[in-house]
């Protein structure tokens, strides 16, 4: 049997890949550009978790090449350890370890000696989680609460402004999850990452609008009033369904201003079931808190009417396929993904179960907030109207 020599990649072809992959292809498309299978360049973006490693750089204090090359004439004009260090400014302990480390007097190369010296440097410094166990530990349990790297390193700063042994970037959190010779963090963690995926991929994703039905004297996101755009004010919601298997679904809802989400059971997507189930949750909250709510020009709120006749809540809907103009309820459906996956059949779980979940993603800090909680936002308004 024939086996196939194995492809050694130089740093050049190394820095390509990195580059593919930043810009978004995919493994089996940079695997091709060198006639290759995926699984020959896979193991490299495997080894690092999928994040490109820093570029290695030769400290200052390290000899030279031309010192190299200045310690090799020394040798051979025969000239003492000490006098070569003074010719070069160093200490002559320096030179010394260098010509004993890489052959001697008669057996130094400087090739050699440089090769040698740059791979004895390849030392991966100690993972900040590694020296600090308590702050891994607090880490990890924020982890299986489903908050992101970037949530707990924000929250850390708040609690610990003047403390940096308590504090560690959202960067670390990921390398150490993703890169599991640090050994700081269980790989199990990752399963509650809002992205269960083993290595990590660049920013950069399509969204796909839905198909969207006419809705008749619907009112343009355009036509929302200023202080609904600039989140200025509370009280202007957005709002969407989230889609199970056999037609189930969940109602989401959030707050433009605090972030603060609410789901809602709905039994069926016909409009009279969604509107009736929106107009018993908008009569839980005081008035001045729901003022309005932003739609997709889904048919599942085709009698938005009947909603604010019974509410006195306005509706406004987004443009055909622009869900970002809902991003608040897009980020939200998205991190609910992580609690019930696609093609999870929604029709048997609790509103009390639904209360749970919004709860726990209500008390996550959140970045846009100054790492401040939705819960903690939304509280301080219901007490400025009490």
């Amino acid at each position: 049997m024939k086996y196939r020599k194995r492809t050694f990649y130089t740093d050049e072809q190394t820095a390509m890949m990195w580059d593919r992959w930043r810009s978004g292809d995919s493994i089996t498309e940079i695997a091709s550009l060198f006639g290759r299978h995926h699984s020959s360049v896979r193991g490299i973006f495997e080894r690092r978790g999928g994040m490109r490693p820093p570029a290695r750089r030769r400290s200052a204090r390290s000899l030279t090449l031309a010192e190299r090359e200045e310690i090799f004439r020394g040798l051979v004009a025969e000239r003492s350890l000490r006098s070569i260090a003074l010719r070069l400014g160093r200490a002559p302990s320096t030179v010394s370890r260098e010509v004993k480390r890489n052959g001697g007097r008669d057996g130094y190369s400087i090739a050699g000696a440089d090769e040698a010296a740059w791979a004895r440097a390849l030392r991966p410094k100690v993972c900040k989680l590694v020296r600090h166990r308590a702050l891994a530990r607090r880490v990890a349990g924020k982890l299986k609460l489903q908050w992101s790297p970037e949530e707990i390193a924000g929250w850390l700063r708040r609690e610990h402004p003047n403390n940096e042994s308590c504090q560690v970037s959202h960067e670390t959190i990921y390398k150490t999850l993703f890169i599991q010779a640090r050994g700081a963090l269980k790989k199990e963690l990752m399963a509650h990452l809002r992205q269960t995926r083993s290595m990590r991929r660049p920013r950069g994703h399509t969204l796909k609008g839905k198909k969207q039905g006419q809705i008749v004297d619907a009112v343009s996101i355009r036509e929302r009033p200023a202080e609904a755009e600039d989140r200025a004010v509370p009280g202007h919601w957005e709002g969407d369904l989230i889609i199970g298997s056999n037609q189930s679904q969940i109602a989401t809802l959030v707050e433009r201003s605090t972030r603060y989400c609410m789901l809602v059971r709905v039994p069926r997507k016909d409009t009279e079931t969604v509107v009736n189930a929106l107009i018993k949750q908008a009569h839980k909250l005081p008035r001045e808190l729901y003022k309005s709510l932003t739609w997709d020009r889904g048919s599942e709120l085709a009698d938005h009417q009947r909603f604010s006749l019974a509410t006195d809540v306005k509706v406004y809907f987004c443009d055909p396929k622009s869900p970002w103009q809902r991003g608040s309820n897009e980020q939200i459906n998205g991190l609910l993904r992580q609690y019930f996956p696609k093609g999870m059949d929604l029709s048997n779980v609790h509103q009390n179960h639904l209360n749970a979940i919004a709860r726990r993603l209500n008390e996550r800090p959140r970045k846009t907030l100054g790492y401040y909680s939705p819960a903690e936002k939304f509280e301080e308004c219901v007490a400025s109207i009490g």
